[in-house]
């Protein structure tokens, strides 16, 4: 690939973004259709569009990029410039999708106890990411180190870091989230040709059976717990208790024994 692309949103254009891109979209569709509440929320990436599988009533989209594309009429539409402070009051939220978000934060910690702060319990975030330790991040770290002699550039957008799958999963263990649902996909070589790409389709089958933690991304779901918390049920389920009054209690044995001294 010549030139550097540094825009991801350019990047997804590609041959290579946009056969990332659909299988993220393929894994977030499942993902979300599945996942219930009122209040949703997509960070950025709106070529996604990573909500349109799923049924809340309320739905929301940030980008601080540019104005989405083709988004249906009822999906509301927010311009944020720091995903570290959202307009959203705590516990209010029941799905966060971060499609590449983390990576283009310039705090990704930040984002990521936002993102804690306005979801409610047992509410779930969505993320994707594309994986450093893979074929395609083997070839951006060669790009970076050619781009310095001249030869090559990176193949991936060079506009943020690149988190990898394990390293985010300590952090969302830190901040009280429990993956549900976690792997890697794309193992397709760091080519970027279209022609290229789909020879080597059979590779996605190969890939998952032999080496799956080298996907080129990776997607994963995880749930917002709140340690001491229980859910209850309604007030007029639990039965009032009775009072318990004194009772007087005969020891049919000893009574027994009373009356045979008596009798004798």
């Amino acid at each position: 690939m010549s030139g550097r692309i540094i825009d991801l949103h350019d990047w997804f254009q590609t041959p290579a973004g946009s056969y990332l891109l659909d299988w993220h979209r393929t894994q977030v569709d499942i993902a979300v259709a599945d996942i219930f509440g009122y209040h949703a929320l997509q960070l950025g990436v709106p070529e996604l569009q990573g909500l349109r599988a799923n049924r809340m009533p309320h739905q929301w989209l940030a980008d601080d990029h540019r104005p989405p594309m083709d988004l249906p009429p009822d999906r509301r539409v927010a311009f944020l410039t720091d995903f570290t402070a959202l307009p959203f009051p705590a516990g209010s939220l029941d799905l966060v999708l971060l499609p590449h978000t983390l990576e283009l934060s310039a705090d990704p910690h930040a984002t990521l106890r936002e993102v804690e702060r306005v979801l409610v319990p047992e509410g779930r975030v969505v993320i994707c990411g594309m994986n450093p330790t893979s074929l395609w991040g083997l070839r951006q770290r060669r790009g970076h180190l050619y781009r310095k002699l001249g030869v090559d550039s990176p193949f991936l957008p060079d506009c943020g870091e690149f988190i990898g799958y394990w390293r985010l999963r300590d952090w969302l263990r830190l901040l009280s989230f429990e993956v549900e649902v976690g792997q890697f996909g794309g193992y397709r070589p760091a080519v970027g040709s279209a022609h290229w790409l789909s020879r080597f389709a059979w590779m996605d089958a190969v890939g998952a059976r032999w080496w799956p933690i080298f996907g080129a991304g990776y997607f994963l779901v995880a749930v917002k717990r709140v340690r001491g918390m229980r859910l209850m049920g309604p007030a007029w389920k639990t039965a009032p208790a009775r009072a318990a009054g004194p009772v007087s209690v005969v020891n049919r044995h000893h009574g027994v024994d009373i009356l045979n001294r008596k009798n004798d």
